[in-house]
C-alpha cells in the first residue's frame, strides 16, 4: 500500500467506468473509503485501478509454501504500475499428499472451489482486475476459469517448479518416489532405499517438476496467451521468478487501462494452440479436462475430439518426465516454453495470429521473445518438427462401446500400442491397489477402476498410487489400466482414464464383468469390449443404481453438481452443455 506523497508524474485518476468506482468515488462512499483507509489505503490508492491479487500460499504443498513471497512480488509490481493491490487468499489441496486417499477425492472439486471464490471476491469487491497466482495442479484452471467467468483483466502467475533431487547420482522427483513403493513391493528395491529416494526427491518450494499436470497447465497458459511467454518455466526459488510476478503486476494494471480482457484473446484459435503444446511437449492427460472446462466457461466451441484431430497434425518433440528424464528446470536452462512455441509456430502448427494478454498476437509475442531455435541447441530432450521424437503428438482420445464418450491416454512410447485381454474390475481404487500391492499383478493383465468418476466418486480421484505401483514392478507397457477417474501427470505407460460415461449415470463401464475381453488399440483410437449393445444394455438394466457416496456436506454437493469429464466436468451452470 502507498504510503508516500502523490507523485507528480502518477497517472491522474482512473477511467469513469471502472467497477470499484462504485465503491471509491463519490460522497456517499465515504464509509467505504473509510474502511480502505483502515488498511492503511490513501488518496493516490484509492484514485487507481483497484488490482486483486488472488494467492493460494498454504503450508499444505511445496507447491504453494513459498507463493505469500511471489504475491508480495506482485503486489509491488501493482504498487509500481499505479495500481491499487489488494491481496487475498483461496483454498489449494495437495494431490501428491492426497494421493492414494480418500481426500484425493477433493481435488478435482477445490478447482471448482477456487473458481468460485475468486470469482466471489472479486464481484463482491467491485475489483477492476485480478493477478491469478497457481501453485498446485488445480489451482491453474482454477484461477484462470476465474478470470474468465469474471471477464476482468487478468494476468496469471505461476509458482514455480521444484528443482530436482538427487538419489544415487542421478536426479529424481517424486514420480520416482511413487514407483518406488511399487518396486518395494516387488522387492526390486529396499525399504532403506526407499527411505533415502525419499528424503531426496524433493530438496524445496514449487510445483512437481515434470511435465506433470502443473507444470502442463502453466506451459499452457503461455500458449494461450494468459500469461507472457517466458513466465511459466523460472524455478520456484530463483530470484527470476519473483521478476516474473513483478512484471506480472505492472502487466495486470496495463490491461486493466487498456481493457484488454479474457474475452478478446480467448478464441478457439488460442485453444487450439494450448492443445498443440500439449501434445507437443507430452503434457498431462489432466490438460484435456482443464481445458474442456476452460472452454466451456470462455464459450468457446471446444470438442474433446479436438486433441485426436490436433494431437494428428502435431509430432511430440519434447521428451521430459514422466515419459523421459528431463524436468522444468531443464527446459528453462535452453530458453523455456517460448523454444517450442518458435518451433511449432514456424512449422505453421500453431495460429500465429491469436492474441495474447500482452495485447501482441503470438507471433509478435514470439518474435519479440526471440527465442533459439531448436536445431541450434545442444539439448538432447528437444527434436525438431522435421525431425521428431514421434510423428503423432502424445494426447489420444480412444472411442467404443466402453467409452462413447471418450477417454484419455498419453503416449509415452511408440510400441505395445495395441492390447487384448480379460478384465479384472474393482470397484474403487482401494480395492485395485491392494491388489497390485499383494503382487497379483502379471503380464497381459487389463485392470478396471470404475466408481471413481466426477459424479460417482466424486471429484474422479487421480490414481499416481496404482499406476506408480505397476510401473514400479516393471508392468509399465504390457498392463493396461482404464478408469472412469484420473491418472495423474505423472503417470506412465498404458494408462486410460476420464472414460466417459462414467459408471455412476450408467455408462457401459458399469456393465464390465471380471473375464470380459477389453480391446484397446492406439491407432484406431479404440477402447471396446466384446460385448453385444444388448448385452451392454441388458447388464445395466439389471444394475441396481448406487447410492451416493456422500449425502452431506461439500463433496456431496459438488458431486451432485460435476458435468462429463467429456465436457470438463464443469460445475457452472453456465458452462454444461445441454
Amino acid at each position: 500500500m502507498s504510503q508516500q506523497p502523490q507523485d507528480p508524474e502518477r497517472e491522474e485518476g482512473k477511467p469513469d467506468d471502472l467497477p470499484s468506482n462504485e465503491v471509491t468515488e463519490g460522497t456517499e462512499k465515504a464509509p467505504h473509503r473509510a474502511m480502505f483507509r483502515a488498511m492503511g489505503y490513501d488518496d493516490e490508492d484509492l484514485s487507481s485501478p483497484m488490482v486483486g491479487v488472488a494467492n493460494p500460499a498454504a503450508d499444505i504443498t511445496p507447491c504453494n509454501v513459498h507463493l505469500d513471497d511471489v504475491a508480495e512480488s506482485a503486489y509491488e509490481g501493482i504498487d509500481d504500475g499505479e495500481g491499487m493491490p489488494i491481496e487475498f487468499g483461496t483454498i489449494t489441496i495437495s494431490d501428491a499428499i492426497s494421493m492414494g486417499t480418500e481426500g484425493m477425492k477433493a481435488s478435482l472439486i477445490s478447482r471448482e472451489v477456487i473458481a468460485d471464490s475468486v470469482e466471489l471476491v472479486a464481484f463482491g469487491e467491485r475489483m477492476d482486475g485480478l493477478v491469478t497466482i497457481g501453485g498446485c495442479d488445480k489451482n491453474m484452471p482454477g484461477m484462470m476459469m476465474a478470470s474468465i467467468r469474471t471477464d476482468l483483466p487478468s494476468v496469471f502467475l505461476y509458482g514455480g517448479s521444484i528443482m530436482p533431487g538427487e538419489h544415487d547420482g542421478r536426479e529424481v522427483t517424486i514420480q520416482n518416489v511413487f514407483e518406488g513403493v511399487g518396486a518395494v513391493a516387488d522387492g526390486d528395491m529396499s525399504e532403506d532405499e526407499l527411505d533415502d529416494l525419499e528424503r531426496n526427491a524433493c530438496p524445496g518450494a514449487g510445483s512437481c517438476g515434470g511435465m506433470f499436470t502443473a507444470n502442463t497447465m502453466a506451459s499452457i497458459s503461455e500458449a494461450l496467451g494468459f500469461a507472457p511467454l517466458g513466465s511459466a518455466s523460472p524455478p520456484a526459488e530463483d530470484e527470476s521468478r519473483y521478476e516474473v510476478a513483478r512484471e506480472a503486476g505492472e502487466l495486470a494494471v496495463e490491461v486493466v487501462r487498456e481493457r484488454r480482457k479474457p474475452s478478446d484473446f480467448l478464441t478457439r484459435e488460442s485453444f487450439e494452440n494450448a492443445i498443440a503444446l500439449q501434445v507437443a511437449v507430452g503434457g498431462s492427460t489432466n490438460a484435456v479436462l482443464h481445458l474442456l472446462a476452460m472452454a466451456a466457461e470462455a464459450g468457446v466451441d471446444l470438442d474433446i475430439e479436438d486433441f485426436n484431430r490436433i494431437s494428428a497434425r502435431t509430432p511430440k518433440i519434447a521428451d521430459l518426465q514422466p515419459g523421459g528424464e528431463k524436468v522444468m528446470n531443464d527446459l528453462h536452462e535452453v530458453g523455456g516454453v517460448p523454444v517450442v512455441l518458435r518451433e511449432l509456430l514456424d512449422a505453421d502448427l500453431l495460429h500465429g495470429d491469436a492474441l495474447t494478454v500482452t495485447g501482441e498476437t503470438m507471433a509478435e509475442a514470439i518474435e519479440a521473445y526471440d527465442p533459439p531455435a531448436i536445431s541450434d541447441l545442444d539439448a538432447d530432450f528437444l527434436e525438431t518438427v522435421a525431425d521428431p521424437i514421434h510423428e503423432r503428438g502424445a494426447i489420444r482420445i480412444l472411442t467404443g462401446n466402453l467409452a462413447p464418450g471418450g477417454a484419455v491416454i498419453k503416449i509415452t512410447g511408440e510400441d505395445h500400442l495395441h492390447h487384448e485381454g480379460p478384465v479384472r474390475i474393482f470397484e474403487d481404487e482401494e480395492n485395485a491397489m491392494a491388489y497390485v500391492q499383494e503382487g497379483n499383478v502379471e503380464s497381459g493383465d487389463v485392470i478396471g477402476i470404475r466408481n471413481e468418476g466426477p459424479r460417482g466418486g466424486p471429484g474422479m480421484r487421480e490414481m499416481l498410487g496404482v499406476t506408480s505401483a505397476v510401473a514400479g514392478q516393471g508392468h509399465a507397457e504390457d498392463v493396461a489400466l482404464f478408469t472412469d477417474g484420473r491418472f495423474s501427470g505423472a503417470t506412465r505407460g498404458f494408462s486410460i482414464g476420464h472414460v466417459a460415461p462414467e459408471a455412476y449415470v450408467g455408462g457401459p463401464i458399469a456393465a464390465l464383468e471380471d473375464g470380459d475381453t477389453i480391446t484397446i488399440d492406439i491407432d484406431d483410437l479404440e477402447l471396446s469390449v466384446d460385448l453385444s449393445d444388448e448385452e451392454i444394455e441388458r447388464r445395466l438394466e439389471e444394475r441396481d443404481m448406487p447410492e451416493p457416496n456422500y449425502t452431506n456436506g461439500v463433496l456431496a454437493k459438488y458431486g451432485e453438481m460435476f458435468d462429463s469429464a467429456a465436457n470438463g466436468a464443469v460445475t457452472n451452470p453456465g458452462a454444461k452443455q445441454d
